[in-house]
């Protein structure tokens, strides 16, 4: 079996606390060259704050994070001309045009205007935003404005991208347009490192995942292993009866495991036929059959609370 490349990117150890709240705890994970690795955890995971170290925003309380063989803060200026950022929340210049933003964006990392107006035709383009290099982002749908961000994280041709949640709050059509651009960019060569809670995100892009809580890394692998090693093949939902009665009833003995959520129970099994068959003479629920899932995968190991944001 060939060797793995030198990662891009190694996070060795990292803690960091907030007074008496430890917000990432011990974790440590890499990227390699043409990956792309997603993180994954419920709200107040760590995924921001890990995200925040690695590119030298905040100073870790223990371990240290590496990049292109540098390390971070000490060689920040040196890793950040190789990163491209795309962070959770728009940072725009509401003052600039498309063009305009891009233009200035490239000046940070020291390129010449020259260079930098030969790259933002083919940029506006590879965000179907050719036809808005005038518009400013107020102008802008949010699938817009979330591609011109991704177009400036580009502008100076970085080896690895880091995109925190970056198709939150889009519509389906524009998330399937992010989620091509991302794909051309890893069959281009480049790296990516993306938190998202979208489990269809994960699974169509993500080579490998983190799944992280409470700053601890608690899974590890591609999405398909993860399923395969954490959940049982098939799963039976069953909505519109009693929950109680059908999660301690008949069906309890034909499934490895239930739970109950809301209305809807879950039978996690191995064989689904035999509970299939026992529902096709209650007329009085309704049941769906599905192959085991990351969102099964997601709710299994950090459960089904709901956790506000911090």
């Amino acid at each position: 079996m060939a060797a793995m490349p030198d990662a891009f990117l190694e996070c060795h150890n990292l803690v960091k606390r907030y007074g008496e709240t430890t917000v990432v705890n011990d974790l440590s994970f890499a990227i390699h060259p043409g990956e792309c690795l997603g993180v994954i955890g419920p709200n107040g995971a760590g995924k921001t704050t890990s995200l925040r170290m690695c590119l030298g925003l905040s100073v870790p309380d223990g371990g240290h994070v590496e990049a292109f063989g540098l390390r971070m803060p000490q060689d920040a200026h040196a890793i950040k001309a190789q990163l491209g950022v795309v962070t959770q929340f728009d940072s725009l210049d509401p003052d600039f045009s498309c063009a305009e933003n891009l233009l200035v964006f490239g000046r940070y990392f020291g390129m010449k205007s020259a260079d930098i107006r030969a790259r933002i035709p083919g940029l506006l383009e590879f965000a179907s935003l050719s036809h808005k290099a005038d518009a400013k982002p107020g102008q802008l749908s949010g699938g817009m404005r979330r591609r011109l961000s991704l177009a400036r994280a580009l502008v100076n041709d970085p080896r690895l991208l880091l995109l925190d949640e970056p198709t939150t709050g889009l519509d389906p059509q524009a998330r399937h347009l992010m989620w091509e651009r991302l794909q051309q960019l890893l069959q281009q060569g480049k790296s990516i490192l993306l938190t998202t809670h979208f489990m269809d995100e994960a699974e169509r892009l993500c080579d490998r995942l983190l799944v992280i809580d409470h700053g601890r890394k608690i899974a590890e692998g591609t999405p398909r292993e993860l399923i395969a090693q954490h959940l049982e093949p098939d799963v039976v939902e069953v909505y519109g009866g009693d929950t109680q009665a059908l999660s301690t009833g008949p069906l309890r003995a034909l499934a490895s495991r239930v739970e109950v959520s809301g209305e809807t129970v879950f039978f996690y099994t191995q064989d689904a036929a035999p509970i299939l068959q026992a529902l096709a003479h209650d007329h009085g629920v309704r049941s769906l059959h599905r192959p085991a899932n990351l969102e099964d995968l997601f709710l299994k190991l950090t459960g089904r609370q709901i956790r506000e944001e911090a």
